[in-house]
């Protein structure tokens, strides 16, 4: 779907062998403006100062894949149509 778009992905890692830790995740926080998190078919939208790194995780206690930092908004978790919108 990036390539497709044009998108270029500026840093790839997978997250079971290089899962993030939450010292990344804080770091990738303060970065954003805004977090978008994919729970299956529902969004949800907030600024970073009102999400934690728990928002970011899913039910296994493991950070929400894919993670897509794109100027002030992370999305975190698939969403095709958000991450649509992201790109554009």
């Amino acid at each position: 779907m990036l390539e497709s778009r044009g998108a270029a992905v500026a840093e790839e890692r997978s997250s079971r062998k290089a899962p993030l830790s939450d010292a990344e995740a804080e770091a990738l926080l303060a970065a954003a403006d805004t977090v978008i998190v994919a729970r299956g078919k529902r969004l949800t939208i907030m600024t970073a100062d009102e999400a934690s790194t728990g928002d970011l995780k899913g039910p296994t206690g493991n950070y929400r894949a894919p993670m897509i930092r794109k100027g002030g908004t992370l999305l975190v978790g698939f969403h095709a149509e958000a991450l649509s919108d992201l790109v554009a």
